[in-house]
């Protein structure tokens, strides 16, 4: 058979697809303990080792768990933690101001002011605003509705500096929505 090849198929079982995706979450978890403990801890000062007098390690830097009304969550996610001078926001969807669990209708740049909006109340719950954001990532369902996504995104950036941000399509985005937008924000 040298010189013909065979397409390269690979079929997965759902217990195989939840077991990657439950690997997947250990794995960004534990990326997260180590971006926040080394963002957040500050270096013990030159002749300092990490132990304090006593022999005992330091405390830990306290996390902040924000939950606004009017944000939908699911019970196994915050929409927002403090750790440190850094805010993490949890992905946030186009659903209502009124907390259900549903996306609001309208296409891409509905959800998009949604969600954005959504992610409003959660900055003003925490005492910050669009200004703090640092880093948002856009997930989209279909890469072909960056513009509408974008065209809705940038109002709520006008009069100031938008933060670095990072777009890609992905499937499977909660409760069917076509726009997911997570951000990274300094805290004060």
């Amino acid at each position: 058979m040298r010189g013909r090849t065979r397409p390269f198929r690979l079929w997965l079982r759902p217990r195989d697809v939840a077991s990657m995706w439950l690997r997947h979450a250990c794995m960004s978890a534990t990326l997260f303990t180590l971006a926040t403990s080394v963002a957040c801890e500050s270096p013990p000062a030159p002749g300092e080792g990490a132990h304090q007098e006593g022999g005992t390690m330091p405390e830990p830097t306290p996390i902040e768990h924000i939950v606004p009304d009017g944000v939908a969550r699911l019970p196994v996610f915050t929409p927002a933690v403090r750790v440190g001078d850094l805010v993490f926001l949890s992905g946030a969807i186009g659903t209502p101001p009124s907390g259900e669990l549903r996306v609001v209708e309208g296409g891409v740049g509905a959800e998009t002011r949604a969600t954005m909006d959504n992610i409003g109340r959660i900055l003003e719950a925490a005492g910050l605003g669009f200004e703090d954001l640092v880093k948002c990532t856009v997930f989209l369902a279909d890469i072909a509705d960056y513009a509408e996504m974008n065209e809705a995104y940038v109002t709520y950036f006008e009069d100031i500096e938008p933060p670095a941000r990072s777009a890609m399509a992905g499937s499977g985005l909660a409760l069917g929505a076509k726009v997911e937008i997570e951000c990274i924000a300094r805290g004060r």
